[in-house]
């Protein structure tokens, strides 16, 4: 299989602390994660915005592909950080919520979106 090159061009908006985002013809406006009123969904949100959803589709494909018989599912994501250092993460936690498996097959799916 070829390299899968993903390009996304980020550009001024015309509104300081704001940027445009296109990749493939689709737009996001995105907010800088400091700026004082945030209209759009921030940098940071949308960074954990992306590690969430890729959970969500990866145990969805996995599921279907493995005949799991899972019914829905959400993530939800929470990233903190320290006052004194603004510019990382000091924690991730990730909740996973899964409809119509049993407790192993959760965790079993689960453990596959960890291990990838």
């Amino acid at each position: 299989m070829a390299d899968k090159v993903e390009t996304i061009r980020s550009s001024s908006s015309g509104v300081i602390g704001r940027a445009r985002n296109e990749a493939r013809g689709v737009a996001l406006t995105l907010d800088s994660s400091t700026h004082p009123k945030a209209d759009a969904m921030t940098n940071s949100e949308a960074f954990l915005a992306g590690v969430s959803s890729c959970g969500v589709t990866l145990i969805e494909g996995h599921a279907q592909e493995t005949g799991v018989p899972l019914k829905g599912m959400s993530v939800t994501i929470e990233g903190v950080r320290a006052a004194a250092e603004p510019n990382r993460f000091a924690r991730v936690t990730m909740k996973f919520e899964l409809a119509g498996v049993s407790q192993p097959q959760a965790e079993s799916l689960v453990e596959t979106y960890r291990g990838r």
